[in-house]
């Protein structure tokens, strides 16, 4: 017997999620590492020494003192950046280091 299912995969997906919170938002922390490195590109990965989120708050290792400056002025501009990248509000702050 031929089942009819006729829930789309999204929906699928997004109860997934719904039931799963701690692995969306681990999904959800690992684009916006990938976005840093997408947004940003080579020229700040190289001085990019560690980037990992922790309680909504990216976290950034810089070697270079003269873009670290640059980017705390434009902080919030990074997080939209950002957030916009991952597709969702995934962090609400960025602190350089």
């Amino acid at each position: 017997m031929k089942r009819n299912n006729t829930q789309k995969l999204g929906e699928l997906l997004r109860d997934f999620f719904e039931d799963n919170t701690e692995l969306y938002e681990k999904m959800m922390e690992i684009r916006i590492r990938r976005a840093w490195q997408e947004v940003f590109g080579p020229m700040v990965l190289q001085y990019t020494r560690n980037v990992y989120v922790k309680d909504r708050v990216l976290y950034v290792s810089l070697t270079s003192s003269v873009l670290r400056s640059e980017l705390v002025l434009c902080r919030e501009k990074l997080v939209k950046s950002l957030n916009d990248y991952a597709g969702s509000q995934v962090i609400r702050d960025i602190v350089i280091r």
